[in-house]
């Protein structure tokens, strides 16, 4: 919800100051793409320490638990 009062304002604040139509859209597409990465940043800085979680609870459950061998055998071509 922030993200689009920050953009709506910043078009009219651009609109207000006389920059032409096709710099608001160069502009807007910029502060998008910014704010996208930012997001995907914080999402991913917000989900880390659940990600060790897993990767560590795997490599645990893989130690305690070998796989069993494939029941299936490769065919071999004569």
């Amino acid at each position: 919800m922030l993200e689009i009062l920050f953009v709506l304002g910043f078009f009219f604040m651009l609109m207000l100051t006389g920059i032409s139509l096709l710099g608001m859209i160069a502009a807007l597409i910029v502060a998008f793409a910014v704010m996208m990465l930012g997001g995907f940043l914080a999402i991913v800085i917000k989900m880390l320490p659940w990600l060790i979680l897993a990767v560590v609870a795997v490599w645990i459950y893989r130690a305690f638990i070998k796989p069993d061998q494939p029941k299936y055998r490769r065919r071999r071509l004569p």
